[in-house]
């Protein structure tokens, strides 16, 4: 009997923990929609309880209803964000009618009314944008709206740029691109915080990378509804990151067909000459992709989906190498270590390098016998390109080739007036192609790599009463990275015995003041 009850007490308690993080995890992660709160007076100034509050979302029909307590006070948390029609009715009284209003991404207005008496039928309408404020937040930030998301000019249209023109935020210094990750990642302080101390939410669901702590890829800006920048005294929520909170929402379907296709192209052919250089960059960035949302039944259920291709080509020209040189192969380092090639100065030999005297220029004649260098060193010299001068100079270009795809899909299903579901999917791709040219093995300075971000996010809303909503938001984040090195040769290559090559046909070396394999 003792064990019964024991048990019993058990499934009690593992009941009461789910019912409590459920609604944890709508104070939690309920962060990608707004709330109304007010209250409805009559003209007198008294109070109205029992007041119907209705708000209707004018793109998809969604409603919410709240009725007011005996104080006349209303809340209707968990609105998706969009335009708004408010609406209060109440028996003898006129039914009050107001537009115009915007919610956005985790704001909280108040919006009171006043009745009028008369009949149910009348209607006083309020046709003016209403002027929203904020009066539950305990942080600062803005809003950037979708106007302001795709007419601001992006150079590359990553939306997390935006962040730096939202107030108090600059780009750190341990910004993560190439080599870390394979996506480029911005560290941003914000009011003077941690670089990777800003907690960034899209659809309600976190969206940082748990190696880096920054944020991975956001959807490009036709896909993003808005975001919201906060820092400074901010809720419990964000206690994992210090800084600030990034909270942004990707668009959805509504009652009307919506798209665009779109090309941005960044190419040199289009560009003067450097005032400086009197030469062009070469910078070639083609962009290209669409959006596509509307209803699945209209009212009730919606689609909205997008996709960008980048690709983009460049070229750089690091600084110059040395190989050694013909001479330096036959025994004979007098050029290499002469005045002319060392800026001025004569360099200093030691043994085995033996010095005969000075040639007609003053330089130290400088050779050793051949039969002493390393059989592995003139192996690697002969896969090196040739030197360019005596001095064994050589200069080249690197050709550079990153490529991203950007994917985006929603659906948004609204099951009756109190339950509502939506889930998104997003998928990001890069691939960073190697720069080894096949044949001047010096060019290679990076392996390709693959990266791969797929999110996903799952809510559920339901109203159990007008001042009480469940909340669920379930969110799977998977980050894959992939370097696959190219192949030329390795020590066992060159003559080197009893080496073991975790990747076979490669390998990194480094020579000071003289040239480098790197990736």
């Amino acid at each position: 009997m003792a064990e019964r009850k024991r048990r019993q007490t058990q499934k009690v308690c593992v009941l009461a923990g789910l019912f409590v993080l459920n609604f944890s995890i709508a104070v939690m992660l309920a962060q990608s929609s707004a709330q109304i709160s007010g209250a409805i007076k009559d003209q007198t100034g008294a109070v109205l309880p029992g007041v119907e509050v209705t708000m209707t979302q004018a793109e998809t029909g969604f409603k919410r209803t709240a009725v007011t307590d005996e104080t006349g006070s209303y809340v209707l948390p968990n609105l998706p964000v969009g335009p708004y029609r408010f609406e209060a009715a109440l028996p003898g009284f006129r039914t009050y009618i107001q537009t115009g209003i915007t919610l956005q991404v985790n704001s909280n207005p108040i919006i009171n009314a006043v009745l009028q008496v008369g009949q149910v039928l009348d209607e006083v309408s309020v046709q003016a944008d209403a002027a929203l404020v904020e009066t539950r937040s305990t942080g600062v930030g803005s809003v950037m709206d979708n106007v302001r998301v795709l007419e601001l000019p992006l150079n590359g249209r990553r939306v997390a740029d935006l962040i730096l023109i939202s107030g108090a935020a600059v780009q750190g210094t341990n910004t993560f691109t190439y080599g870390a990750r394979g996506y480029n990642q911005v560290a941003i302080s914000v009011a003077g915080g941690q670089g990777a101390g800003v907690d960034y939410a899209l659809d309600g669901g976190t969206h940082n990378d748990v190696y880096t702590g920054l944020g991975v890829t956001m959807p490009f800006p036709d896909a993003l509804q808005e975001f919201k920048l906060e820092t400074n005294a901010l809720p419990a929520q964000y206690g994992h990151h210090s800084s600030a909170a990034v909270n942004a929402v990707t668009k959805s379907g509504t009652n009307q067909f919506h798209g665009n296709l779109f090309e941005f192209v960044r190419n040199n052919s289009f560009n003067a000459n450097n005032a400086a250089t009197q030469t062009r960059d070469t910078l070639k960035r083609n962009q290209f992709g669409g959006t596509l949302g509307g209803p699945i039944l209209q009212n009730r259920l919606f689609f909205f989906g997008g996709h960008q291709t980048t690709m983009e080509r460049s070229a750089n020209s690091p600084a110059p190498q040395f190989v050694p040189t013909p001479a330096m192969l036959e025994g004979d380092f007098t050029t290499f270590a002469s005045k002319v090639c060392n800026n001025g100065v004569q360099r200093v030999l030691r043994a085995p390098v033996q010095s005969f005297g000075a040639d007609a220029n003053g330089n130290t004649i400088y050779r050793v016998d051949k039969s002493q260098l390393s059989p592995a060193a003139l192996n690697l010299a002969k896969r090196l390109p040739a030197a360019q001068d005596a001095c064994g100079q050589i200069r080249f270009n690197r050709g550079v080739a990153d490529n991203e795809y950007t994917s985006v899909g929603r659906v948004d299903y609204q099951l009756t007036q109190k339950h509502s579901l939506f889930g998104r999917y997003l998928d990001s791709y890069t691939h960073n192609l190697d720069d080894y040219d096949g044949v001047n093995v010096l060019t290679f300075s990076r392996s390709a790599l693959q990266s791969r971000i797929h999110s996903f996010v799952l809510g559920d809303t339901y109203s159990i009463r007008p001042n009480m909503v469940s909340s669920f938001h379930g969110t799977v984040n998977a980050v894959t990275n992939e370097a696959y090195p190219p192949k030329y040769f390795d020590l066992s290559d060159l003559g080197v015995k009893n080496v073991y090559h975790y990747v076979p046909g490669f390998f990194l070396m480094t020579v000071t003041n003289g040239f480098n394999i790197s990736g």
